[in-house]
């Protein structure tokens, strides 16, 4: 199967996930406390500003996430508020349920006319795109007709019949996203389509406040977008990197199976734990197939990313859990820039080769595939 991955090496990636788990510790000499990562380096001309070890922290509720910021500098308030100001501005116009946003007026437009959006917009649509290409199709961001039925996470979350999910499938396809760069509009072609762009939103908008931040001279910062994570530099109390947890699938957040010393990396999980719904009890995660509309099953509990920048760990994760673990690590361990940790349901650990000999195991009732 490793060559069925070639063409898609030089591909970022993108798709739904959840959150990552990173857990703050106090530094020490030892290796063992836990803490997370990102992708920033100072921007040319702008002067470093001197760290900090202790934060400026902001937390509030945001993107349909809890969202915490932590600045590793003194007198950085006009960043934060910066920060905060454009995540609020981007939860406007990608929202699928927010009336008048971009991704609502599309969807409400669906086989009948372009949409004329932000160009931030048009830029993660096209990007989605793309990856839609580069996954074969495991990554469609018009899985919002499935989603929209099991409504998974929210208060109406029900299993839908037979007979809805087969309509709702074959409203998913996303290159019947028609694209206008003229104007920067978008339509979907066929009336019915739902786009949702939760997949890769939050990774953009780390992305982008890594770049709010450099240009204030801000090198080391933690963004925390609900687990979708991304840290600005090491951390301050070990040169060694900031140390980040990869969540137990089957536990609670917080629970970890190990750790990782990470530098400027981003930092993403998808797994089958935050969101679900358990009836009759059976289970079902929130991660839809876009060729069957029902859960993916395979042997995949959690992945958890290592990434360069934002975006493409945002993407890469439930990228991944969708190929599954071998399909996975092979794509992985032949694209550059990445790594992963796959947990399987029988408790067992794979590790890209990247990870193989820095990773550390701490919860024993885990083991690590060799």
């Amino acid at each position: 199967m490793v060559s069925k991955f070639n063409k898609y090496l030089l591909a970022a990636m993108l798709l739904i996930s959840s959150p990552v788990n990173i857990i703050y510790g106090q530094e020490s000499s030892s290796d063992s406390d836990i803490e997370v990562t990102s992708t920033a380096t100072p921007i040319e001309d702008v002067e470093p500003l001197p760290i900090s070890e202790e934060p400026l922290t902001r937390t509030e509720s945001l993107l349909h996430t809890a969202v915490q910021i932590q600045i590793y500098h003194e007198n950085t308030e006009d960043a934060m508020q910066e920060a905060f100001d454009y995540m609020t501005e981007m939860e406007k116009i990608f929202s699928t349920n927010l009336k008048g946003s971009d991704v609502y007026r599309i969807n409400q437009a669906a086989g009948k006319e372009f949409v004329k959006v932000d160009p931030e917009t048009y830029t993660v649509i096209e990007r989605a795109i793309q990856i839609g290409d580069q996954s074969d199709g495991k990554f469609d961001i018009t899985i919002g007709a499935i989603t929209n039925l099991w409504q998974i996470g929210s208060g109406d979350a029900r299993i839908p019949s037979d007979e809805e999910i087969q309509v709702a499938i074959k409203k998913i396809d996303y290159t019947k996203i028609a694209l206008n760069p003229q104007d920067v509009s978008v339509m979907l072609e066929e009336e019915g389509m739902v786009m949702e762009l939760g997949g890769i939103s939050k990774g953009y908008i780390g992305g982008r406040i890594v770049d709010i931040f450099k240009k204030y001279g801000i090198t080391t910062a933690i963004i925390n977008l609900g687990g979708n994570v991304v840290v600005m530099g090491s951390s301050p109390t070990n040169e060694n990197g900031w140390n980040v947890g990869v969540q137990d699938p089957d536990q609670s957040r917080g629970s970890v199976v190990g750790a990782q010393r990470v530098i400027d990396r981003a930092v993403v999980t998808s797994g089958i734990y935050e969101r679900y719904l358990e009836k009759d009890g059976e289970i079902y995660h929130h991660i839809m197939d876009p060729e069957t509309g029902y859960p993916l099953e395979n042997e995949v509990s959690g992945v958890t990313v290592f990434a360069q920048t934002s975006f493409d760990g945002d993407s890469y994760s439930t990228a991944l859990f969708l190929f599954g673990i071998e399909d996975g690590l092979a794509f992985v361990n032949q694209t550059e820039g990445i790594e992963a940790v796959f947990i399987d349901k029988d408790k067992g650990v794979h590790l890209s080769e990247g990870l193989k000999d820095t990773f550390e195991l701490t919860n024993d009732a885990y083991h690590i595939v060799k």
